[in-house]
């Protein structure tokens, strides 16, 4: 008999509007699993249980009273859980640091109310590092996120509660962002579907700065569809926002995307990145290789080309990332609560002086100029999503914040040049190893373009699927 976690995101949302399922029950069955798994896992800071029951019952009231309950909204009872760097009013908000333990925001983020207005219930706030800044989620608050692949190995980050929450049969997907690769690194190990929108495609507001445009908010589930679905979601623009694109035309939408062929593809390879030193694992080389391969087979042009970004680009990504970690507002007194790697990412950024910040600006905008003419050609880019397989809970903290930061670059040399860039980038959980590790590969597309990326996913997902493949914890 099929488990209601075994049901994607749609089929859930299809049973409710269908009255096939109730609300009520659906969440309790999420909620059980949350209470069940969570401290193995690490995927929740906080549990919401009376706001998800308040919505489910409000979802099952709203349900039974329809004419038409197709008409409802499309997540109407569907368990959706919100990371912890982002605000739902009146539950805590921690941003993953003993600084903000007691923090209750009174307002929902912009991205938050889309996701309310689509009725979804808000079962908890996930796990993410502290201020989102590494990419990996261990923390003073809870325990450390962790692969449901192998508990002993770390669900990245700074998604990495919302990718352990999915993976593990806790939530049916999830809300993440993405400033450097945190929603495809947490994705790729953990055997997800995730998607970095277009700069501008949804709303940071109401108190996130766009400055750097680096961040941006993206769904990660288990197949292409769901993840399309909750893009259309969260998609949206609010007065204020710096980045902005236009809705997409009348009666389309990206899980139409995800239900209609790609058509032959011109793709780009590489498993060249920015990062000096990082050396691609071979079960990554594998994984990249096969999909190639894959790719190739269903017709789709692939020749190797030269990534764009050089080295160069590192020193002044180093600038915006170190100036971000500032931005959190810790008095002086509370700084040693912060973690060591926080301490140093905070202190690199309070000797920035503002001519370095505003050059780092401008060099990294001149060299996206020039990357993205020459990726122009290609429909989409295809490259390892991490040089690693999944690494040990611990692996970075190890050693000292200096090497610490560098052993993350090394890990992630491939992610952050499309938040440099803007352009949409999804994590495609196509290998998994002989140990039963899984290994994303990362297209990347135009300005613009998820709806390309959607619907090469969703070729690749139909030609190999992986939705059916689930972690022992399962």
């Amino acid at each position: 008999m099929t488990q209601m976690h075994e049901l994607t995101m749609i089929e859930l949302a299809t049973a409710i509007r269908t009255r096939e399922l109730s609300p009520v029950a659906v969440t309790e069955h999420y909620l059980r699993r949350m209470a069940e798994l969570n401290d193995r896992v690490g995927a929740f800071f906080t549990v919401t249980a009376e706001l998800a029951a308040e919505q489910a019952l409000a979802a099952e009231q709203a349900v039974a009273a329809a004419d038409d309950p197709a008409k409802l909204p499309p997540l109407t009872g569907v368990p959706i859980p919100i990371k912890d760097l982002n605000m739902v009013a009146g539950v805590r908000q921690t941003l993953g640091s003993a600084a903000f333990a007691d923090n209750v925001p009174g307002t929902d983020d912009y991205v938050v109310a889309q996701i309310r207005k689509a009725g979804a219930v808000i079962t908890g706030k996930t796990a993410t590092p502290e201020f989102g800044l590494p990419c990996y989620t261990e923390t003073k608050v809870g325990p450390p996120a962790r692969t449901p692949w192998d508990l002993s190995r770390s669900a990245g980050g700074s998604s990495g509660g919302a990718a352990a929450a999915v993976a593990a049969g806790l939530a049916p997907a999830a809300q993440g962002s993405d400033g450097g690769g945190s929603i495809r690194i947490p994705s790729s190990v953990c055997g997800l579907f995730g998607i970095k929108p277009t700069r501008g495609r949804i709303s940071g507001g109401p108190l996130v700065p766009d400055l750097s445009g680096l961040g941006v908010n993206g769904p990660i589930a288990r197949t292409v569809a769901d993840a399309a679905l909750l893009l259309d979601v969260m998609t949206g623009n609010y007065p204020g926002d710096m980045y902005t694109l236009p809705p997409l035309p009348p009666g389309e939408s990206f899980l139409g995307y995800a239900r209609r062929p790609p058509g032959q593809l011109r793709i780009g390879r590489t498993r060249q990145s920015p990062a000096e030193g990082a050396e691609v694992h071979p079960d990554c080389v594998t994984a990249y290789e096969e999909a190639s391969t894959l790719l190739a087979s269903l017709g789709h042009q692939v020749e190797d080309i030269a990534m764009p970004f050089g080295p160069d680009v590192v020193p002044y990504f180093e600038v915006l990332w170190c100036a971000h970690a500032t931005l959190a507002p810790v008095t002086p007194d509370n700084e040693d609560v912060l973690l060591p790697l926080t301490r140093y990412l905070r202190g690199r950024g309070q000797a920035i002086s503002a001519n370095t910040l505003i050059f780092a600006q401008t060099y990294l905008q001149a060299v996206t100029r020039v990357a993205l003419t020459a990726l122009a050609p290609y429909d989409a880019v295809l490259s390892p999503t991490l040089a690693m397989p999944p690494v040990p809970v611990g692996y970075f903290d190890e050693v000292e914040p200096a090497e610490n930061f560098e052993r993350q670059k090394r890990f992630t040399p491939f992610t952050a040049p499309y938040n440099v860039s803007g352009q949409p980038a999804v994590n495609v959980p196509l290998h998994w190893t002989d140990e039963g590790l899984p290994i994303g590969v990362m297209l990347a597309g135009r300005m613009g373009g998820e709806g390309t990326l959607i619907s090469l996913s969703a070729q690749l997902e139909q030609a190999r699927p992986w939705a059916g493949r689930h972690p022992p914890v399962w």
